[in-house]
C-alpha cells in the first residue's frame, strides 16, 4: 500500500521529552485543538473539555504537586519518578493541554482518549513535539483537586483523564523501536 501523510506521521510521531522554553503560535495552538475537537467520540457526545495551560507557576505547582500525590502510589518506578528534584512532569514543554470530560459521559474516557490522540498526532504533523502526560492526573484527587478544578476552569462535572506537553523540539525524535510481533490474529 502506497504511504501517505497521514500514515506517515503516525509512524514517525514519538513522544517528545525535551523541549525547547519558546512558546507556540497561536495558529500552532489552535490547529492542535481543532483535530482535539474533531475526534470520535460515542454517540457524538462530544464531551471533552480542553485546558490549555501556558502560565509557568502554574505548571511548576502542578509539577510539584503531581509528584507529590504520585509519591503515594504503590509502584516503585513511579514512586522513582516523583522523588526525583530534576524530573518534570511536563519535560520543560511551555504548553500544556488538559484533556477532560463530563463524569457521566457515555464511554467518556475512550472520547478522551481519541481526543488526546488527535492533538498528538496533529502536533507530529505541523511540526510541534508532544507527550501524552498522565502523570498530571495525581495532582487531582487530594487536597489541592476543588482548587485546581477552579483555577483551570473545568466545568462542573468534568474530571481530567489526560494532558499533553506540546512545544518545539530540541532535537528530532530517534527512530521507532520494533514493534512487538504476533499482535494480530485474523477471523475470516
Amino acid at each position: 500500500m502506497a504511504a501517505n501523510e497521514v500514515l506517515t506521521t503516525i509512524k514517525k510521531r514519538r513522544s517528545v521529552r525535551s523541549f525547547k522554553s519558546d512558546q507556540i503560535t497561536e495558529a500552532e495552538l489552535q490547529a492542535v485543538l481543532e483535530a482535539g475537537i474533531y475526534a470520535p467520540s460515542a454517540g457524538n457526545q462530544q464531551l471533552w473539555h480542553f485546558t490549555v495551560i501556558q502560565d509557568k507557576q502554574v505548571l511548576e505547582q502542578l509539577n510539584k504537586d503531581a509528584k507529590a500525590g504520585a509519591a503515594q502510589i504503590d509502584n516503585e518506578h513511579v514512586q522513582l519518578m516523583a522523588k526525583n528534584e530534576k524530573f518534570n512532569i511536563f519535560y520543560g514543554a511551555p504548553t500544556v493541554v488538559l484533556v477532560s470530560g463530563k463524569e457521566d459521559g457515555l464511554m467518556i474516557e475512550s472520547d478522551c482518549a481519541a481526543a488526546t490522540q488527535n492533538i498528538i498526532l496533529a502536533a507530529e504533523a505541523i511540526g510541534l513535539g508532544s507527550c501524552w502526560v498522565d502523570f498530571i492526573l495525581s495532582a487531582f484527587g487530594g487536597e489541592q483537586d476543588e482548587q485546581y478544578r477552579q483555577q483551570l476552569g473545568l466545568p462542573a462535572g468534568y474530571k481530567p483523564f489526560s494532558s499533553v506537553a506540546l512545544g518545539y523540539k530540541k532535537s528530532e525524535a530517534v527512530n521507532a523501536p520494533a514493534r512487538k510481533e504476533n499482535v494480530i490474529n485474523y477471523i475470516k
